[in-house]
């Protein structure tokens, strides 16, 4: 039996903590990105490369009648060089939004800004993406990482909301915390994208179970709805975004108040039948060569793209090995 198929076989969430853990493995990353066979499946969630294969996309879609939010991959920087290069790529991808008449709506990982260096440095760093974005009057959302960065990515949202408004911040239903950070949140005058959690947590932070998860993502959906906020759902759950319209229905809130968000690439006849019903559907566009963490996650949320992957990852390094 491959790997492959060993990996099928797996349970959900076993297959969904091996994916995980992978995703740290920088040795399996540079396999990955070197490999031309992965390709066709990373294609499919990310936007391109380089921001010149992003563009395109992104006016696909907003054609389309889809808006969307750029992220440009990267996470868990160590050297203050690859902060600053990031930084550089978040204003040029700015510049050409607003250049191409485009959504100015970025998101952000601030373990990509430098977060492991420091707080100030990684504050710095945001700064000069709030600088660029309030020139155009361009949105910010700051992405939210593992339970072990949530406190200072707060303190941080925090003091990037109060230089520029326009900054949101992701909060994520897994996290047992999150019903006290969205009220912080909300008190302090801040917007939501509310999301389940894409990081393989500990029972003593984290709900464990499907229905956990999304029991508490109902609670806090309601919340931001009744709050009067305007909330951004992340969800490609039918179910969840069932209870969102009931919810919107039951309080009379009407569509411009909230938005749903997916992934690019995911989903696509859900985005346009949430599109042809009247609701603002955002799109979470991702590119660049940074892209095997974010992937490894997709997969994790979506196995049946594993087999594929191992496949092509598998061949990749037979091919290796015989040239040596």
């Amino acid at each position: 039996m491959t790997v492959a198929e060993n990996v099928r076989l797996l349970p959900n969430r076993a297959m969904r903590s091996v994916l995980i853990s992978l995703s740290h493995r920088r040795s399996l990353a540079r396999l990955a990105v070197r490999s031309p066979l992965t390709r066709p499946v990373v294609g499919r969630f990310v936007a391109g490369q380089t921001l010149e294969e992003a563009l395109p996309a992104i006016g696909t879609l907003k054609r389309a009648g889809l808006r969307t939010t750029v992220d440009v991959l990267g996470e868990s920087v160590t050297e203050k060089e690859q902060a600053v290069a990031a930084v550089e790529t978040y204003l040029d991808t700015i510049a050409a939004l607003s250049g191409r008449g485009l959504d100015i709506n970025v998101s952000l990982k601030l373990s990509q800004m430098g977060l492991a260096i420091g707080r100030e440095f990684c504050l710095a760093n945001v700064v000069r993406v709030l600088d660029a974005l309030r020139g155009v009057d361009g949105f910010l959302r700051i992405d939210m990482e593992d339970h072990t960065c949530t406190d200072v990515t707060l303190d941080i949202w925090r003091a990037a909301h109060d230089a520029y408004p326009k900054v949101g911040v992701v909060i994520q239903s897994a996290l047992r915390r999150s019903s006290a950070d969205v009220n912080m949140i909300l008190a302090a005058g801040g917007t939501v994208r509310l999301c389940k959690g894409a990081y393989a947590e500990p029972s003593s932070v984290a709900y464990k179970t499907k229905a956990a998860v999304d029991a508490n993502y109902a609670r806090l959906m309601e919340r931001l709805f009744v709050s009067g906020s305007y909330a951004a759902l992340a969800t490609h759950d039918p179910r969840l975004i069932a209870k969102a319209i009931e919810i919107a229905e039951r309080e009379g809130i009407g569509p411009e108040r909230f938005e749903f968000q997916m992934l690019y690439g995911i989903r696509r006849d859900l985005q346009r039948t949430l599109l042809d019903r009247g609701y603002t559907v955002r799109i979470y566009v991702p590119y660049g060569g940074e892209w095997y963490p974010y992937f490894m996650r997709r997969l994790a949320e979506r196995p049946a793209n594993v087999g594929f992957m191992l496949r092509a990852l598998v061949k990749e390094e037979g091919r290796r090995l015989r040239g040596r």
